[in-house]
């Protein structure tokens, strides 16, 4: 199971990863109120890597309930690997994609992420139930 729980570390640092881009992607970035430098940002490639940051954050609680939950139910170890790298390598490709400006190919990327978390949950379930 150490594999999962290494995902969840991996996903749990990859919004801040998606922050760096964002910073380093035009010159004077304000450290004292870093939001609202990204939100008056004109630059494409801030606002997609800050939107990436976003919703990485926003993905890692579903992903990481459901590694907790399946753990928990007993799914089998193996399954629980399979899923999360997937998981978290949905989700590097949903940040290139973003900060690439690909939306079709971003929206597919972000689909399988969500499916992986989504599935631990279900399993995690199914074998409680």
């Amino acid at each position: 199971m150490s594999i999962a729980y290494w995902c969840v570390l991996v996903a749990a640092v990859l919004p801040y990863l998606w922050a760096v881009v964002a910073k380093a992607a035009r010159p004077g970035y304000n450290n004292r109120n870093p939001r609202a430098w990204a939100a008056k940002s004109n630059d494409y490639l801030v606002q997609r890597a800050h939107a990436a940051h976003l919703n990485a954050f926003e993905a890692f609680a579903p992903f990481a309930a459901g590694v907790v939950l399946a753990q928990l139910a007993g799914v089998d170890a193996q399954t629980v690997n399979g899923l999360a790298l997937a998981f978290v390598a949905f989700r590097v490709l949903h940040g290139l994609f973003y900060v690439a400006d690909k939306p079709p190919l971003r929206s597919l990327a972000w689909l399988g992420g969500i499916a992986c978390a989504l599935a631990l949950i279900v399993l995690a379930a199914l074998r409680a139930g």
